[in-house]
Formats: C-alpha cells, structure tokens, sequence
C-alpha cells in the first residue's frame, strides 16, 4: 500500500468512527498535535486524532488493528513522544478531567491532565499527589514510568500508589486493570511504561500534605570545585521527609540571566521537605556553607505552588540526556563532573542528580515493574543541540563513563529521547523484563503500539 492510499483509508476511517477532530499532515492541527516540548524527532504520522473522550482512543486504535499500522499516544507536558512514522498519533491533551475523591483520598486524572491541574483540583482537601518536580508534566505518562516524585523519599514513586488504569489495548478493546482483574498487566503498566496500550485514566492515592518547605539556593561554584560532593555530604544524611537534587551548569552570558550569573558555573541545590515546615530552615543551614550564594528561594510554601521547587524549564526544545541510575557517588567522580559542567561548549549542558533511597527503595504493597530499587541517586546529563551532535554524544558518554563502576541501570522516566533496546533492557531486572516482554506480546502481538521505551518481543523484531 502506498503512503498516499494508506493515509486516504487512515483519515476516511477514522473520519467516520471518531468525534473530534483528525487532522491531515499540513494541517495547523496535525502541526500543533505532533509538536511539543521535546523537538527532536517528531512524530510525522498520517493523522492526528484529537481525542474528545476513551471512546475516541478506542475507535482510533481499533482503526489502526484493522488497517494494520502504528498507533500513539501524544501526551501533555514532557510526555510528547517521538519517532512514529505514518500510522495514528492520538492526541489526549482533551482528556484532562481530574475527579478527587477526599474521603479514599484518591483522584482518578485522565490521560491529558497535567500534575497541576491534578495539584489544584486536590488542595482545596488539604491533599496532594506525588508529583514531580516540573507542574507541567502529563500525570499520567510520568506514572507509567514510576514518577520520581518531590515526595519521593517519604511515600515511593507515583507507580506504587496507583489503583487502577483505564487503558486501551492494541486490539482496539477498553481495559479497567487493576490487581484483581489482571494482575500481570496490572504490575507491568506501574513501571514499565507505554508498550501494553494507551492509558485513558489513572487513579491513584492522594497525601495529605498541603505546605512544603524548599526551594532552592544558587551558587557560585566557579570557585568552588567541590559544590557538588558537599551537597552529596550533606544529602546523605538527610531524613526521609526530604527530597533533594542538584544540578550544574555555566549560565550564558546574554539578556535575561541575571547578572550575576552570567558566565558562572552555577550549582543549583534543591530541596523539598515535607516533614514540619518550621524544621527546614535548620535542615537547609550547612549549604550556605558549600559555595558563595546568589539567590536563594528556600520557603514555606503551599503545595500549589510546588513547582518553584526545582523552577524546571517548561520551554519547547531539542534535547537528549542520559538517565542512570548509580548506588554510589564518589567525590573524585563529581570533582570530574563538575569539571565537565564547567567546560566551555558550542551548546548548552546540564548535569543534574537526585537522591534516592528511603521510601523509594521498598517494594510497594502491590508489587510493581519499576527497576533497580537499590539505586541510592538518579544522574541525568542533558544537551541541548538540534541536530545532534558528535560532541554532545561524547559528552553525555563521558559523564556515564565516570559512573560506571557504580550503575545500576537506566531510568526509564529520566531519559529523554528515543532509546536502543540495550537501553531499555538496562531499566529492568532481567526476570522483570522477561516478564514485561511476555506481557507485551500477550497484549500487542503485533508491536502496534510505539512508545519512546519499548519492550522488546521475546522473540526479537
């Protein structure tokens, strides 16, 4: 079948089963629909679904079994998805209804909500989900990868809190799944990402936690070779209630930096603590200590307003990174790392890592596919360069290579950009993955489904 007959039957079919709007390539629609803020290649399917209700997903990937192409889900925030060529991308940004339930504590958020249209639904009950550190991530696509979360080392990721889902299977069938009715869909989808279906809804627990105490203090590490061990120092010897992260980067040199951070090396440490919010100030004292500081937004906060934490950039962009997980950090590894953030380059870097550990490292009630629980920190290194580059590969691969005694594997939510197989397989236990492709080939024979992490077919291809 030829690319312009296929996409003819694609739009007709999906024309007459669906209710909103599908969108031909050219279209402002299609434009809008594929695009998002991750700009590296973009998906070029052969329609684009504005999904208006479930019932929309099913009928479009029920249109794309028959016919016999790729189907996706095109998700809110960092979610967007990459990669699909011809086939049906569903865009779910209209799926955004958020109900809470403040008696279970609970709220079910469909496929388009972001983390603070679910914020905002669930502060006027004193509750809050466990969101991550940027607002405008989808919730959904973020919980299917395990969801690291501001409250990580309190309550666990995202992914051990979920009740149930509402998918649609690659046979174009609705799904409730929950621990009862599949128990082994149930486990793969908390964890193991995208590859089973696409998810409608999602309903998972709510904490009740209203203010925060964090923020973050800038520093100048130019001077300061050792900012990044220091916070390690102090981190490990955090409680559970708190949360933290740090990253590293040379500001640019241009309008709209402040002033005094141009052309420095800036270490940025991060903290939420959701334990008394009077305690955090005398948590926080020893990293005034760790470099000279030049803005400070550590505060009590309500929950609402929990993305001034981490203040992650929500700006369209091209931009890959590694996502490792590592159980230790050696002090001559991070000297190196911050050496690297330091170095001048043709394009922009980030070295960022969170600690890990506490609640984050015990299996939930409910066993779920997140992978290498023993890992004590998450290390990303991002870079931002369309197209990419050989430099920026060497950078990302040099980074990796000053952990490598100490990696436990790859993080599934933290690496951005379409990934190998190898890379994937490097998420998971090997027994857990065994599982995920034995599930994955139950549910999608065919590899209908694309996702920037696929499971791979127990049987390869």
């Amino acid at each position: 079948m030829s690319e312009t007959t296929e996409q003819t039957q694609v739009m007709n079919a999906l024309r007459a089963r669906v209710s909103g709007p599908v969108h031909a390539p050219g279209s402002p629609g299609h434009e809008r629909g594929r695009s998002g803020m991750q700009r590296v290649d973009r998906h070029a399917p052969n329609a684009v679904v504005e999904a208006a209700d479930a019932e929309d997903v099913r009928a479009a990937v029920a249109v794309a079994a028959e016919i016999g192409v790729a189907v996706a889900a095109q998700r809110t925030g960092h979610g967007h998805g990459t990669g699909l060529r011809g086939g049906i991308l569903v865009d779910t940004r209209r799926l955004d209804r958020v109900r809470v339930d403040p008696d279970h504590r609970t709220a079910a958020v469909g496929a388009g909500a972001t983390w603070q249209d679910v914020i905002d639904a669930a502060a006027p009950h004193g509750l809050a989900p466990l969101s991550g550190s940027a607002p405008g991530v989808g919730a959904v696509s973020y919980t299917l990868g395990g969801g690291l979360s501001l409250m990580g080392r309190r309550y666990g990721y995202a992914a051990d809190h979920a009740r149930s889902l509402d998918l649609v299977t690659a046979d174009g069938h609705h799904r409730r799944v929950d621990a009862h009715s599949d128990p082994d869909l149930f486990w793969a989808l908390r964890g193991g990402g995208g590859s089973f279906g696409l998810v409608t809804e999602v309903e998972f627990d709510l904490f009740p936690v209203s203010r925060l105490y964090g923020g973050s203090l800038y520093l100048d590490a130019t001077d300061a070779p050792r900012a990044l061990d220091g916070w390690r120092r102090w981190a490990e010897g955090t409680p559970e209630e708190l949360t933290s992260g740090v990253s590293a980067l040379v500001c640019p040199d241009m309008e709209g930096v402040p002033e005094p951070m141009r052309g420095r090396l800036i270490v940025q440490v991060s903290l939420a603590w959701a334990g008394p919010p009077e305690e955090g100030p005398a948590l926080a004292e020893p990293l005034y200590s760790l470099a000279p500081v030049l803005m400070d937004t550590l505060r009590e906060l309500p929950y609402t307003e929990s993305g001034a934490v981490f203040d992650d950039h929500d700006d369209p962009a091209g931009f890959r990174g590694e996502g490792l997980l590592v159980d230790a950090l050696t002090p001559e590894a991070l000297a190196e790392l911050q050496q690297l953030a330091a170095t001048d380059r043709p394009f922009m870097s980030v070295v960022w890592l969170r600690h890990l550990g506490g609640a984050l490292a015990r299996p939930p009630e409910v066993p779920d596919a997140i992978g290498h629980r023993d890992a004590a920190y998450a290390l990303s290194v991002l870079t931002f360069t369309e197209p990419e580059t050989g430099e920026a590969r060497a950078l990302r691969a040099e980074a990796a290579a000053l952990f490598a005694d100490h990696t436990r594997g790859r993080s599934a939510n933290l690496s951005f950009g379409a990934v190998t197989e190898d890379e994937v397989r490097a998420m998971f236990a090997p027994d857990d993955l065994r599982r995920l492709t034995q599930i994955r080939d139950r549910v999608d024979p065919h590899r209908r489904i694309h996702t920037n992490r696929p499971i791979p077919s127990a049987f390869g291809g």
